[in-house]
């Protein structure tokens, strides 16, 4: 059947922009009077979707009155959401794309045009999200040290030979991994590992620029294992309306979809509406900073989109975090990111919308905002959304948005209320629940002496060391007497003496690394610097200083906006790109440090901006080693001591002998937030556009095919044609009874999407394994399921191939089961390979949660093609339920209070059931059994949209017959 015209039923809602403009939008504003006015932001966008996107079938009138009534329809009615586009990274893009390319062959079959069928919604894919290192180089400049090991003799890469049990520092970037100085020295800093869904902290990571040999060569590996991948996605980017391929070399999804792809305001044949987007990673959240409404679903759910239907979800309730007061001027956008993160975990938002509102938000940078907003998984929100406001325009000024297209998007946001101030004299949103986070509570803080996890507020910093003097040796002590805590050694270094005592800072390192890559604190450490050096302060020369950024860009923004001689002149000069004084590469002491360290027993201190910070880590004889923000390494640098209080206590004189503060030199955050925009965010963005409009070399010379339908490779082990529309016919047949159905596996509780769908590396042992075997493959050659989510012949064979499965038939985890008619005991597949060559259908028991764990499309289409025509549960993971129903499975529920055991069911017996010719949500039916035990089950269908779908056979083949 075909819908209704989308919207129609609220034209009447739509407006011209202006008067001069012949732009369109709905104003939903105008609906339901004050109703309107009283909804969080977040739920006006779900509002606007609902109306555009009417049709009075996939989105009813009633849809829209319960987004409209949140207040107290919240947490009771499940609501349908059409995201204005569609995110995929690589591993999750290829099945969603090859179920697309079928389906151009069904349509061709059944008589159709094969040029009609094109994703519904604007899809973009990432193709850079997984990444596989096979070459690594650390670039340290400084001099042979204690724990480089041989590691600046390194000459021409080599391909890797063992592979190392700890990772070292992934080469040019961050040191992130398990930095092991020993294991850098051993492996000569080359390794491989897989790094799938790599969780970023912060939403400009800017990503490494290693040596340009590295890159190349990983690179042309890169192509060469992934040539069939990438030649099928540039062959979609060519014939595919609404998908666009982000090349490779570009960046990760989740960061390009910040920097490139957002829309803050979508304009489609003149109509505006707001950017919204899911996608398959769960930092999709990140857009919510820029005021887009965004979260990660699953695979399913993504292709669902890209065929024309909507996401659906429980109206969630909303969150209000209220930010108030005005930060403490040392704290950094770190200390902000990660206190409004403990703040939110602490109080329990898992499972809602957050919505930050209040004078505190302005004060937030559209980089703390997207990262806040990236931390959701950390805190378990679904999404965490800053509605549009002036922040965000200047912000979208600096990365290119021309004037006119800000200006029409500001007339239409606040012509749809869908716009923050300050001063809003409407008053705010109701939401669900408010907490207040004031910005002045959260403190700067250092981490150590020993251990990361050991937090110590700065202005606790010298009492906090004090007392380490005095504890007993342990995770914090020291255990020195007091007699000899105020020891002073002197020492001679380069013509001038100095005195060392306990607290002195003898290392002190700036160093881009994990959250630190945020350039608000790069710069604040720049600024610092600039005013220190003109107020006549200096850094004394015995104290190891260095500066070693994650990219070439932290470089040039550094030198851009004038701050870089600064640092260089403190001696925090350039020392390369890679893991450094994190991994004990750090110069040698001077032999006056080291002696006087000795004679006087000191406990001298490292500081770094770095992530690691154990005991002895920066160099054996500095035992207090403290990680800090950059701006603070530079201010304890100056200082020349950790035993300092910055209220109270200078940091040196300028040439007047005034004296010095750390609050005098201390630039403000809206300084930085100043320099950010103008030096920072312009020239990123620029960069990265360039980079995805020119795409590279090798992505431009790719050879891929142009044809209408893809030429498939009957020999590729990686992109199949997969088997969905084998059987489709033109018109849905009627719903077929299951008779004599035999039981592949009988499941107890919570049978999660990991012991269903394939996941990891492929067992040597596995069926999947045996079928690249026979193709000539080696076990090195395997790859993991998630490499060839594009061959439904390997992850149909890798269903249900957890080796944790427990099925009852067996009595212990084993991915195995009992082929009746037979006897024999098999690997899952072959027995379900056995029953449908005899023609027998098959359905599986389970017990409650069934399907429960991360959305995975696998964990329905594999035992969709295993022969699974229904599953019996005592109950089901709302979202597993909807796959199978979307793939053709029935989802059969016990009556309450019943089960399997209960029931009396071995599972040996054979199950048989009709369907009525007019199936309805909800609607009891009955199972006979071949020993004669009849039953009666619950058809867990919720809604006519559900019956429509699995009357056709599933989504694939319903949308497929609207194509032909």
């Amino acid at each position: 059947m075909d819908a209704p015209k989308a919207g129609y039923a609220f034209e009447y809602l739509i407006e011209t922009l202006n008067d001069s403009s012949h732009k369109k939008f709905f104003d939903v504003s105008k609906l339901g009077g004050t109703k309107y006015d009283v909804l969080p932001y977040s739920i006006r966008v779900l509002l606007e979707a609902a109306v555009r996107n009417c049709d009075g079938f996939l989105m009813k009138k009633e849809d829209v009155m319960n987004i409209l009534d949140w207040k107290t329809k919240q947490s009771n009615v499940e609501v349908p959401f059409f995201p204005a586009r569609v995110l995929l990274q690589d591993f999750t893009g290829i099945p969603a794309m090859v179920d697309f390319a079928a389906m151009r062959e069904a349509v061709k079959t059944l008589g159709g045009d094969p040029k009609k069928v094109h994703p519904a919604c604007p899809t973009d894919l990432t193709v850079d999200h997984s990444l596989q290192i096979d070459f690594s180089k650390c670039a340290i400049q400084n001099a042979p040290n204690p724990g480089g090991g041989d590691l600046q003799k390194a000459g021409k890469l080599s391909p890797l030979k063992v592979q190392p049990k700890k990772l070292p520092c992934r080469g040019q970037t961050t040191c992130r991994g398990s930095c092991d100085s020993g294991e850098l020295g051993r492996n000569s800093g080359t390794f491989s590992s897989q790094i799938e869904n790599t969780p970023i902290l912060c939403p400009f990571h800017l990503q490494p620029v290693p040596e340009p040999e590295t890159v190349l060569k990983n690179q042309e590996v890169e192509f060469g294992r992934n040539r069939e991948r990438l030649q099928f996605f540039k062959w979609s980017s060519r014939v595919f309306k609404n998908v666009a391929v982000i090349p490779p070399g570009t960046g990760m999804a989740h960061q390009v979809n910040l920097e490139y792809l957002s829309r803050v305001v979508f304009e489609e044949k003149d109509l505006l509406f707001p950017d919204s987007v899911v996608g398959t990673d769960s930092h999709i959240t990140m857009v919510n900073g820029l005021g887009i409404l965004g979260w990660g679903v699953g695979g399913i759910e993504t292709e669902a989109v890209m065929l024309g239907l909507p996401v659906s979800l429980t109206l969630p309730e909303v969150v209000g975090c209220e930010l108030t007061g005005s930060s403490n001027p040392f704290v950094t956008s770190i200390d902000v990111v990660l206190g409004i993160t403990k703040h939110l975990r602490q109080v329990g938002v898992a499972g809602k919308f957050v919505e930050f509102f209040g004078s505190g938000v302005s004060q937030l940078s559209i980089v703390d905002r997207t990262t806040i907003a990236n931390m959701c998984p950390e805190y378990g929100a679904i999404l965490s959304f800053f509605p549009v406001d002036n922040v965000t325009l200047k912000h979208l000024e600096h990365t290119g948005f021309s004037k006119a297209k800000l200006e029409s998007m500001e007339t239409y946001l606040k012509a749809v209320k869908l716009f923050r101030n300050d001063q809003n004299s409407s008053g705010e949103p109701e939401y669900s629940q408010v907490i207040q986070i004031n910005l002045n509570s959260i403190v700067p803080s250092v981490s150590g002496p020993k251990r990361p996890q050991d937090r110590v507020a700065v202005t606790d910093m010298k009492s906090d060391f004090q007392a380490c003097l005095n504890e007993k040796v342990g995770f914090k002590g020291f255990q020195i007497a007091a007699e000899k805590q105020r020891d002073i050694v002197s020492i001679h270094y380069e013509g001038s003496e100095y005195k060392l005592s306990h607290g002195s800072v003898v290392i002190a390192a700036v160093i881009s690394c994990t959250n630190n890559c945020n350039p608000s604190v790069m710069l604040a450490a720049g600024l610092l610097a600039k005013k220190a050096v003109e107020a006549g302060l200096h850094v004394k020369p015995y104290i190891r200083t260095s500066l070693s950024p994650g990219s070439g860009m932290v470089t040039h923004y550094l030198s851009s906006s004038g701050v870089l001689p600064y640092l260089s002149k403190l001696g925090f000069e350039i020392v390369g790109y890679g893991c450094s004084t994190c991994v004990g590469n750090t110069a040698p002491l001077s032999e006056a440090v080291l002696n006087a360290v000795k004679q006087g027993d000191l406990v001298t201190c490292g500081i770094l901006s770095g992530n690691k910070n154990f005991e002895g880590r920066l160099c054996d004889c500095v035992r207090a080693n403290y990680l800090a923000s950059p701006p603070l390494v530079v201010a304890y640098a100056i200082a020349g001591t950790v035993n300092i209080d910055f209220q109270t206590e200078p940091l040196g004189t300028d040439s007047t002998g005034k004296n010095i503060y750390l609050h005098d030199i201390w630039p403000s955050r809206e300084e930085v937030h100043r320099v950010e925009e103008e030096h920072v965010i312009l020239s990123m963005f620029k960069a990265l556009k360039d980079k995805i409009e020119m795409g590279n070399k090798r992505w431009n010379s790719l050879e891929a095919p142009d044809s209408v339908l893809f030429p498939w490779d009957l020999k590729s082990t990686y992109i199949r044609c997969p088997s969905f529309f084998d059987k489709l016919t033109k018109e849905p047949v009627a719903l077929q009874a299951i008779e004599n159905a035999h039981v592949l596996l009988y499941l107890g509780d919570s049978v999660t999407t990991d012991h269903i769908s394939p996941a990891g590396s492929i067992a040597r042992n596995s069926a999947a394994a045996k079928y690249l075997t026979n193709r000539g493959l080696t076990p090195r050659e395997f790859n993991s399921y998630g490499a060839r989510r594009g061959n439904d012949a390997v992850m149909t064979r890798g269903t249900f191939a957890n080796i944790k499965l427990f099925n009852k038939f067996i009595g212990k985890p084993a991915p195995k089961t009992i082929h009746f008619p037979s006897g024999q005991t098999l690997d899952v597949f072959e027995a379900a390979e056995l029953y449908q060559k005899e023609g027998i259908p098959l359905i599986i028991l389970a017990g409650k949660k069934y399907g429960s764990g991360n959305s995975r499309d696998w964990a329905a289409k594999g035992p969709y093609l295993l022969g699974v025509k229904a599953v019996l549960a005592e109950s089901y993971e709302k979202i597993h339920k909807d796959h199978l129903i979307g793939i053709g499975i029935a989802p059969l529920q016990f009556l309450p209070g019943e089960n399997a055991d209960s029931l009396g069911l071995s599972g040996r017996e054979t199950f048989s059931l009709t369907f009525p010719e007019e199936l309805s949500p909800g609607i009891t039916l009955n199972i006979q059994t071949s020993t004669g035990k009849v039953f009666s089950v619950i058809a867990s269908f919720e809604d006519d949209v559900e019956i429509t779908l699995y009357k056709h056979g599933g989504l694939l083949n319903f949308v497929a017959r609207k194509f032909s």
